[in-house]
Order: structure tokens, then sequence, then C-alpha cells
């Protein structure tokens, strides 16, 4: 757990000794991340957001090329999303007991109403970005409506991340207090789930 923490704190810094070391093997690198992390339900703990920030941060310095990971991220995270999608429309089902039908019919109306904006929406949250494809596969989303918001999610979360860590990343504030910045990241990307849960509890 503590070497996982280290990995989070000290993003820039890894990803920089990558680059030192193995040169152009970090494109490789940095296109399995994100393909596991958006495309296989047992990596939802792989860093994204913050990977992409970092990612951006050493683009601005001059050790990788800005344009070459926006097209090797987003490609990555679309094809990571179709591979999720199709695991849960393959298998999700046959996993999930069939007590739960009810909820399973509940899922395909919910996606066929709200699939749209949930598939983009849940770019930007840890955890969520990683099982929403799964769930759209399990309730049926249609696979040509999927990837219409896959790919705009896709490039939306790609091109935001890595753009802010280019241009803010080196800001001396942020570069000397980069673990607490790659920390309010992750906490940001929490708050649309805090607030969803906050405004439920109002209502009631």
């Amino acid at each position: 757990m503590s070497n996982i923490f280290n990995l989070f704190i000290n993003l820039d810094k890894n990803i920089i000794f990558i680059v030192q070391q193995y040169g152009l093997l970090i494109y490789p690198f940095l296109f399995l991340i994100i393909f596991c992390e958006t495309g296989l339900v047992i990596f939802p703990f792989l860093p994204g957001d913050t990977l992409l920030f970092a990612a951006g941060t050493i683009a601005s310095q001059g050790y990788i090329n800005l344009y070459l990971i926006f097209i090797l991220a987003i490609f990555a995270a679309i094809l990571g999303d179709s591979l999720n999608y199709f695991i849960g429309k393959t298998f999700g089902r046959k996993i999930v007991p069939r007590r739960y039908n009810s909820y399973l019919i509940q899922t395909e109306k919910f996606y066929e109403k709200h699939g749209g904006k949930t598939i983009i929406l849940a770019r930007f949250i840890p955890l969520i970005r990683t099982f929403a494809p799964f769930v759209a596969g399990l309730g049926k989303m249609k696979y040509s409506r999927f990837i219409f918001f896959n790919i705009i999610g896709g490039v939306l979360w790609v091109v935001s991340l890595t753009s802010l860590g280019f241009f803010f990343g080196n800001l001396p504030f942020i570069k000397n207090n980069f673990g607490l910045m790659i920390i309010l990241i992750i906490l940001i990307s929490y708050l649309p789930i805090f607030i969803s849960y906050l405004i439920k509890k109002l209502k009631r």
C-alpha cells in the first residue's frame, strides 16, 4: 500500500526516471497504464488523472512530445473503454446472480436514458471510470452509441488533464508541492460523487 502511495506522490520523478533510464519506452509505458486502468476492471487503482497531469508536466520540460502523448493516451483510453464494454457485454450477465435481474433491468433503462453523459462524466472520476464501460456493456447499451460518447469522453479527458500539467505543472508553487497537487487532483476527481451524495441526503 505504501508503494502505491509513493508512486502517486512521486509520479513526476518516477516518469522522469523512466524517461532517463529507458528513453522512448516511456510511450508504451504510458499507453499500457492508461489502457489497463480504463480497460480492465481489476486495475481501478492505477494512476489515470494524475498520470496524465504528470505526463503534461514533463512534456513542458521537453522530456517527451505532448502531441504524441495526446495521440497515444486518447487511443489507449478509447480502446480500453471499448474492451471493458465488451467484457461487460460478454461476461457481465454470467457473473451476476439471477436474483439481481431486476437491477439489470434498471441498469438497462438507466443507460438507455443517461448512458451518454455517464460515459463522458465517468472519465473524470477514478474507479467509476473503470467500471462505467463494463456496466454499459452489461446494461446492453448500443455500441454505436457507446463508442460515440467514448471518443468524446476520451478526448476531453486526455486533452484537459495533460494540458493542465503542460501549462501549470511547472509553476514554482506546483513544482515545489507536486505531491500535494497529485493528492488534490485525486480529491477533486471524487468531488462529483460527494456532491451527488450530499444532494441526495439533503433531499431526504
